[in-house]
């Protein structure tokens, strides 16, 4: 009977065993776990650092050459030869297009023929004048002798008059003719079309063979640009375009030179905007130089307005400033008893970083924020406690 009732005290020791070592682990969890929650909470800081910092205005642009012709034509006919391909270089004079000049041709010829039969008028009428002359002489003399008529005079003074009135009325349309002739001329050289200036032909709109019709409108041919200077029309928001005036300095790179830039200086700020899905937007243009032609027309550029820089200023993440409501700017500094408030000076700021004039110095450590809370044992926010091993 000894005997069974010492075995049965032997089976009941790994069961106190196994409760004596979860009480303990439990007791232990709840104790570490209560002293993490009331611990403080912990904070997202930056070390105040020397560097350089800029304020810009960032806008969606297009380019187009600064100088640009569109050259049309000023008379109508058939266009025979356009002598340029596109991206061909010309120079100024150059012929680049030339119309079918018969109908012009034939007008000058008319106009020279008329010219010169008048002037043959003109000099008959000039010889009859000068017999009308003579004849009204004699007439006048032989009344002033009373050896003519009196009628006979009169007449021939009247017809010595109606000479130089036909003279006077050749002149005229002697005078006339020239000037149609000069026109017709003129048209005749305008079927022949030249470079009004250097540059590339960028576009050609008219086809050889194609009619030209000059009386409705100016028919353009093609046009020739200076793709030495490129203007960046850049579209700011009216929320922005206060902060930027003539002069301001830009730099701008495109979708296929990410990592080149490209530096200038606003030129024209178009009063007129554009209002696109309601937004009200200001075209803004830069010139720039392209000396080796990679900037082309219609590029899409991304450009940045430089409202302010400065080089080697103590810099704070602009997350870590606050503002009062009556505009005094302050950050929270570490130190050993912790966070403590003080009261800085900025200069300038944007998105990620803030200069600061006074207040800070370098090295110094400020808060920017404060860690995520991993949440409570148990709770929504955080894991749950192993659970201890269960019994019988």
């Amino acid at each position: 009977m000894a005997t069974t009732v010492a075995v049965r005290r032997r089976r009941r020791w790994p069961w106190i065993v196994a409760i004596a070592l979860a009480a303990a682990g439990g007791g232990a969890y709840y104790y570490s776990t209560r002293a993490g929650s009331e611990a403080g909470p912990a904070y997202q800081t930056a070390t105040v650092e020397l560097g350089d910092i800029e304020t810009t205005v960032t806008a969606i642009a297009k380019m187009q050459p600064k100088t640009y012709v569109d050259v049309g034509t000023q008379v109508s006919g058939q266009l025979r030869v356009i002598h340029p391909d596109v991206g061909a270089v010309v120079k100024k004079g150059e012929l680049l297009a030339e119309i079918d000049p018969t109908v012009y041709q034939t007008r000058v010829n008319g106009d020279r023929a008329s010219l010169d039969n008048l002037r043959a008028q003109l000099a008959q009428a000039e010889a009859q004048l000068t017999l009308d002359r003579l004849r009204n002489d004699r007439a006048q003399e032989l009344w002033s002798k009373q050896a003519g008529s009196r009628d006979a005079a009169e007449a021939a003074e009247a017809t010595m008059r109606i000479s130089y009135a036909k003279i006077d009325a050749l002149k005229a349309q002697i005078a006339q003719t020239q000037a149609t002739l000069e026109g017709d001329l003129a048209n005749l050289g305008y079927t022949k079309i030249y470079a009004p200036m250097d540059g590339t032909v960028v576009s050609i709109t008219a086809r050889e063979g194609s009619t030209l019709n000059a009386n409705q409108s100016a028919p353009i041919v093609l046009r020739i640009a200076d793709l030495q200077t490129m203007t960046v029309t850049a579209q700011v928001a009216e929320g922005d375009i206060p902060r930027i005036t003539v002069g301001t300095p830009a730099y701008f790179s495109t979708l296929g030179l990410p990592d080149r830039r490209w530096e200038g200086a606003v030129r024209q700020i178009e009063p007129t905007p554009t209002i696109v899905n309601d937004v009200v937007l200001y075209n803004v243009l830069i010139d720039v130089p392209n000396p080796d032609l990679t900037l082309m027309t219609d590029m899409t550029a991304q450009v940045f307005f430089r409202l302010g820089e400065a080089k080697g200023v103590p810099l704070v993440p602009t997350p870590a400033v606050r503002t009062r409501r009556d505009g005094t700017a302050t950050v929270r500094v570490m130190t050993p008893a912790g966070p403590q408030e003080r009261t800085i000076r900025t200069g300038l700021s944007n998105r990620s970083l803030t200069q600061v004039i006074e207040g800070l110095a370098p090295g110094e450590t400020v808060v920017t924020g404060t860690a995520a809370a991993t949440g409570r044992p148990g709770g929504a926010g955080g894991p749950r406690p192993s659970m201890p091993p269960r019994l019988g």
